[in-house]
């Protein structure tokens, strides 16, 4: 239910009737990203997170099209394709789950579902037809007013199938399609995205706790916020690899861990940006550890990055990162500002431990090594929900020996990174001693 809405107080002044009216009326339930935009658009897409209600929008969706005034009455639409990745999905999920059509209608307008035919049958006449995308050919010829396609993302043939929903989608005045689905890196999915006639809708899962087990949340978000599993399953996110790129989601998703082992070093690392507008690029600020032994991993603990702040405002936040995670030492790249680096920070906290290292060579060949000890399982990232390495994981995937492809003009943060690594990791050094976080 919406936020603010207390159902008790509400319904103490309806009349039996209204009452019984109000239960099944979903303007009143539905959260607003439940609700169809305005707008012309051809498909609307809501991706969304486990459990974030995404099915029920669906479902809600259709009704909406092929319900009248009253149960007799004709609707919008009389003849919807339900899609699923397969028949007994389509089944389980869109008509029978309890999200289902079935469900969701109200008991004088609710049709009759003919399980052999895969045919549901509405008392105004309105139908739908079950299909499976795993099976294109079998969209080939019938025709349509109305789509829902539920977890296109997860089909095996997505292309195939929904190519041949478009031709059928030949019906009524505006034919129009709802996908529900929870992100995948489908190319079918992300071109779907960039289509114009698409309007999309994101549902985090956390936006539905109303409606989820009291416990779910807490140890489902525990687990997997901030690993990028996490943020595809539970905020319906769509994360995408770069072709080339040094690094891979799946390579991250195998470096996640959500505890920190017993830590030999930690050092802070700085790549300050060149100027301090808001458009500049942010001055990566990246922590780092290395466990002791003959076989020692690198621990990546957290992204204190920040942009658009003056020199003064990131050396004190570098400051901050170092006395908060009991750092050793700072470095700081300082090809841009040479003494004034230092300079900077030593005004923060004159006795921080401070090591300059100056790029002597571009930034590919500088993160190319650090890339190999991801693929060699040598490098871990800590998963927290406090301190989330998002932007950071989503920089290393767009960073390729060529270009940086990013959302950002540089990628800053994994500079950052790429020091703290490079010191850790891959400059000789006595060992200190052990501690923990």
């Amino acid at each position: 239910m919406r936020a603010g809405l207390d159902p008790s107080l509400i319904f103490k002044n309806l009349t039996h009737r209204r009452r019984h009216a109000a239960v099944w009326s979903w303007r009143f339930w539905a959260r607003p990203q439940q609700l169809p935009p305005d707008g012309h658009w051809s498909t609307w897409l809501v991706m969304g997170g486990r459990g974030s209600g995404k099915t029920r929008a669906g479902a809600e969706w259709v009704r909406a099209q092929v319900e009248g005034s009253t149960p007799h009455s004709p609707g919008a639409c009389r003849r919807v394709a339900l899609i699923g990745e397969t028949a007994d999905q389509a089944r389980d999920i869109m008509v029978l789950g309890e999200s289902g059509l079935i469900a969701i209608t109200p008991p004088d307008r609710r049709p009759v579902f003919h399980v052999s035919r895969r045919h549901l049958l509405w008392p105004n006449g309105a139908e739908a037809h079950l299909f499976s995308a795993s099976d294109p050919e079998s969209l080939r010829g019938p025709q349509f007013d109305a789509a829902w396609c539920d977890e296109l993302a997860k089909w095996k043939r997505t292309q195939e199938a929904w190519d041949m929903l478009q031709f059928g989608l030949r019906l009524g005045e505006n034919p129009r399609t709802v996908v529900t689905t929870t992100p995948r890196a489908n190319p079918a999915l992300i071109a779907l995205m960039s289509d114009p006639t698409t309007a999309l809708t994101k549902m985090p899962t956390r936006d539905n706790a109303a409606n989820l087990a009291p416990s779910f949340l807490t140890q489902i978000e525990a687990r997997y916020v901030g690993r990028p599993l996490g943020r595809q399953e539970l905020d319906g996110d769509l994360l995408e690899d770069t072709e080339g790129a040094f690094w891979n989601r799946a390579m991250i998703e195998d470096a996640q861990i959500t505890a920190a082992p017993l830590l030999s070093r930690v050092i802070v690392a700085v790549d300050p940006p060149v100027t301090s507008r808001k458009s500049s690029d942010a001055c990566g600020i990246v922590v780092a550890g290395i466990t002791g032994g003959e076989e020692p991993t690198g621990i990546v603990l957290a992204d204190w990055s920040v942009q658009g702040v003056s020199p003064q405002a990131w050396a004190a936040r570098a400051v901050a990162a170092y006395h908060f995670h009991k750092a050793d030492r700072l470095v700081a790249e300082v090809n841009q500002g040479g003494d004034m680096v230092e300079a900077i920070i030593r005004q923060i906290d004159p006795k921080i431990p401070f090591k300059a290292v100056r790029a002597t060579r571009g930034k590919a060949v500088r993160a190319e090594p650090v890339s190999a000890l991801y693929e060699q399982h040598k490098i871990k990232h800590l998963a927290t929900k406090a301190r989330p390495l998002t932007h950071l994981e989503d920089q290393m995937c767009a960073f390729t020996p060529g270009v940086f492809r990013g959302d950002t003009k540089s990628p800053d943060r994994v500079d950052a990174l790429v020091w703290a690594l490079t010191d850790l990791m891959l400059v000789s050094r006595t060992e200190p001693r052990m501690r923990t976080l």
